[in-house]
């Protein structure tokens, strides 16, 4: 079954339980305050319900602050890497300064245990990886 989590004019968040697969579906440009609120609420999401898999749709998404940024790596790297999740995949904003954002978020993510991050060009492709199975030693 998948129900939506959260939603504000700039995020809907999403789990289906069944795959358990977290979905963010995000839209525009966020200010800090909605960029807190909104990652933390799939890091919420991600714990309460211990997701294996993850689905950011960062097509609409816009860039993100240099500072939102730094706050990322220092608040949401550290929740991730005790998660659960193993995989997360990204799909590329038609945004070229979000795109930049993310990878260099990516770049900084050295540490995430077990978890894989991939980017995808299209919404198909990336839940075509994220439905594989998942083997326990899949570091790719």
């Amino acid at each position: 079954m998948v129900f939506t989590y959260f939603q504000n004019h700039v995020v809907t968040i999403l789990y289906d339980d069944e795959l358990q697969l977290g979905t963010a579906i995000w839209n525009g440009f966020l200010s800090s305050e909605e960029f807190k609120e909104a990652v933390s609420a799939c890091l919420q999401l991600m714990e309460e319900y211990k997701a294996l898999r993850w689905l950011g749709d960062n097509r609409k998404l816009r860039a993100i602050r240099q500072s939102d940024q730094e706050w990322f790596v220092e608040y949401a790297f550290p929740r991730l890497a005790a998660g659960t999740l193993r995989r997360n995949a990204t799909v590329v904003s038609e945004d070229v300064f979000n795109k930049m954002a993310v990878e260099q978020l990516i770049k900084r993510a050295d540490n995430l245990g077990d978890m894989v991050i991939k980017e995808f060009d299209s919404v198909e492709d990336a839940i075509a990886w994220l439905n594989e199975p998942i083997s326990f030693q899949d570091k790719e």
